[in-house]
């Protein structure tokens, strides 16, 4: 099989500093940037933003005035300034009127932001999944491109200095052939147990959070960060960390998606009020090769040596790409030399942030598709996407890289019903 071009990250010479980190010398003197989510992992992504000494924050966005306050206070220490506060995306847009946006808000929050961000004229980076359900995210690949937007999608894996490495090492055919990919994630957990609903805390506007999603009282257990794990506003786990691992697989394949997907799973183990599966399998059938995802709430693999990542298996050996643990190829050979590479990655979170947007200002300023394009990312969240479809349904599902390929029940399911008043993108 051929192998797509290795992307080869780039890197700034150091020209200053800014709170004693290096900041990088910008062919623009800096661009008016937007926090749409100022929670944790917003906050993460504008830290190096600030730190990369090419933006210029004119607006923080979010719903809950606890998370703003908090992050409008770090900002403060930063440069003395308090930026100014938005609690809607639409009025921060239109008045601070920026080049780039950061759209780091829940799941089923990403596309009407971004596709507002781009049609405003912004670049924009996104989080993972880039959608909520897959027309979603097929509208705003077609913003992106009818505007001629840079859009970087946050699966920041692919900047990882050693998952680069270990991606070099498995196109260069050390592996061998390879017929089988598995991305995984089992973690130790526990059943849980119910919490109550109660009253949104002051400060958060409910109503705005939920958005086009469908009403249901304030729970503790969904914000902040809980979210992932009620289906109406992500896809549970594999929506989560499986986008990241997909994303791998398709960085190493020349094929864009696959053609059929099947997936089971349940909860067997969850006792609490979230909705999301606790274990899931499924399997998606690609031309040359097939890829199997596997997660559980239980210990790590009794069989294997890591609990996350993803596997390939070549007639060579197997090579682990993961995350806290680096990569690692383990040959078939008895006679063989395993192969091992530290993590590369940076505080807090264990993330490669910095790198993904160093790529993402390079790609803005030299008008290219950055590494994490978001037609990367359309493809690595229908993944996830497809595989809930298939769970619901009971059945594979068949595609052919935009649509569902005869199957009405399924076609209904690449989209659901806004609440009013907002409206689904088209």
């Amino acid at each position: 099989m051929k192998r797509r071009t290795f992307l080869q990250q780039t890197s700034a010479a150091a020209s200053a500093s800014y709170l004693g980190i290096p900041l990088i010398k910008s062919q623009k003197d800096s661009y008016r940037i937007v926090l749409i989510g100022s929670g944790w992992w917003g906050m993460n992504i504008l830290r190096e933003a600030v730190r990369s000494g090419k933006v210029k924050l004119v607006g923080l966005c979010d719903v809950d005035q606890s998370q703003l306050k908090k992050a409008a206070d770090e900002v403060k220490e930063w440069n003395g300034e308090s930026p100014k506060w938005y609690t809607d995306y639409r009025q921060c847009i239109e008045d601070a009127q920026p080049e780039i946006a950061i759209v780091a808000t829940p799941d089923h929050w990403h596309a009407l932001p971004t596709i507002a961000a781009i049609n405003a004229g912004a670049h924009v980076y996104v989080e993972k999944p880039i959608s909520h359900t897959v027309l979603e995210g097929a509208a705003m690949l077609k913003a992106a491109r009818t505007n001629e937007r840079v859009v970087q999608v946050g699966t920041h894996r692919r900047a990882s200095p050693h998952m680069i490495a270990g991606m070099d090492f498995l196109k260069s055919g050390k592996v061998g052939k390879v017929t089988s990919a598995k991305c995984f994630v089992n973690r130790s957990g526990n059943p849980g147990e119910p919490t109550p609903d109660s009253e949104a805390p002051a400060g958060l506007d409910w109503d705005m959070w939920v958005g086009p999603a469908p009403m249901q009282p304030f729970n503790e257990k969904i914000h902040p960060k809980g979210f992932r794990q009620f289906l109406d506003f992500a896809n549970g786990t594999i929506g989560d960390w499986g986008i990241h691992w997909f994303d791998q697989v398709l960085w190493w394949t020349e094929e864009k998606f696959p053609t059929s997907v099947f997936s089971t799973g349940g909860r067997y183990m969850k006792q609490d009020n979230t909705d999301a599966p606790d274990t899931q399998l499924a399997a998606f059938d690609f031309e040359e090769f097939t890829c199997f995802w596997e997660h559980k709430l239980m210990a790590a693999n009794a069989n294997e040596q890591h609990d996350i990542g993803c596997y390939f298996y070549g007639t060579e050996g197997t090579l682990h790409l993961g995350w806290r643990d680096g990569w690692s190829f383990y040959p078939s050979k008895k006679s063989g030399q395993e192969i091992h590479m530290d993590p590369d990655v940076n505080e807090p979170d264990f993330q490669n942030i910095k790198e993904l947007w160093a790529d993402f200002m390079d790609s803005i300023e030299n008008k290219k598709r950055p590494m994490c394009d978001i037609e990367n990312g359309y493809h690595a969240t229908n993944m996830s996407l497809l595989a809930m479809i298939s769970m619901k349904l009971g059945r594979s599902v068949q595609w052919d890289g935009h649509q569902v390929i005869n199957d009405s029940e399924a076609t209904a399911l690449l989209q659901r019903p806004y609440r009013a008043p907002w409206i689904y993108p088209s």
